[in-house]
């Protein structure tokens, strides 16, 4: 079964950057579209930003002009450039791949950013 591994979260001062990547552990064949999601604690998972294949990118309004959302169609993967960390970006972020019959989720990163 094809699993998403997500590395890159950790602990970072508000300001920093951070990188998150996620990759398919075997082959998924016709991604429509990939994401990254992330959810705080008592709140709900929200969509941080997505990639469709042709390459068109939307961003939640909170991230616009802080995170790059980029895909390597190649290596089933899918990469989160953070810049400029806030607090509130504190969350466990969870990247996502959909097909036209199936949706994938990886088993979260947490991202820490300290005041």
């Amino acid at each position: 079964q094809v699993q998403l591994v997500e590395s890159g979260g950790g602990l970072v001062q508000a300001g920093g950057s951070l990188r998150l990547s996620c990759a398919a552990s075997g082959r998924i064949i016709s991604i429509n579209s990939m994401a990254w999601y992330r959810q705080a604690p008592g709140n709900q998972r929200d969509l941080v930003a997505g990639i469709t294949g042709g390459g068109y990118t939307n961003y939640a309004d909170s991230v616009k002009g802080r995170f790059t959302i980029g895909r390597d169609n190649g290596r089933n993967t899918v990469y989160l450039q953070m810049n400029s960390l806030k607090p509130e970006d504190t969350a466990v972020y969870y990247c996502n791949f959909r097909t036209s019959r199936l949706n994938y989720w990886g088993q979260g990163t947490q991202v820490t950013v300290s005041s």
